[in-house]
């Protein structure tokens, strides 16, 4: 499985080397850029077969994620399993689910999303999902880059798991050795 997650992720270009700002304000000399798999339909359908694969006895009632890579991903592994999906998009609280989406009190989610660094999305959506009664089975990520032990308290599935340091701002060896700091994703530019 692992090896065959890496070639996939290699084949889409979709590991990246240099100085990357990441969602989560901290630093990386890597960075994974998920929507080179998200575009491709193939890539993504296999990725998302694992992490169907691995939950699928845990008989699942609607697979939810976050704002924007987790929609694809909720919406892939929800479609394989035979059941619904939902999004978590940002609010005051942290993310809620809107759009009149239904969760029971007691149904049973599956949360997806694509690269876990400091879990901050993904709990920030246990966290809806909690306010709504629902019981959340389980997590599955593309790639849990996290460099230390990330832990939800719940069983967590990845496609691949390739620890990369990252780094408070304040700490970087890269800003030291002032390697221009690209913000790559949807923010346009550089940024030093």
């Amino acid at each position: 499985m692992y090896d065959e997650a890496v070639e996939l992720f290699r084949a889409a270009g979709a590991i990246k080397e240099g100085h990357f700002l990441l969602t989560s304000g901290l630093h990386s000399d890597v960075y994974w850029e998920k929507f080179r798999i998200l575009q491709n339909p193939s890539i993504t359908g296999k990725l998302c077969s694992l992490i169907a694969d691995h939950y699928r006895g845990q008989t699942p009632d609607l697979v939810a994620g976050p704002t924007l890579g987790g929609m694809v991903l909720a919406f892939e592994v929800a479609r394989q399993l035979g059941i619904g999906s939902i999004y978590a998009e940002k609010d005051d609280a942290g993310r809620a689910f809107r759009r009149d989406y239904e969760m029971s009190p007691g149904s049973r989610i599956l949360i997806v999303d694509d690269i876990l660094t400091t879990g901050g999305s993904l709990r920030e959506t246990i966290a809806a999902t909690d306010r709504l009664e629902g019981i959340v089975i389980g997590v599955g990520v593309l790639v849990d880059r996290s460099d230390r032990d990330v832990t939800f308290d719940l069983p967590v599935f990845s496609c691949l798991r390739a620890p990369a340091v990252a780094y408070a701002p304040d700490e970087c060896p890269l800003c030291a050795r002032r390697v221009p700091l690209v913000r790559p994703g949807g923010a346009q530019g550089n940024h030093r």
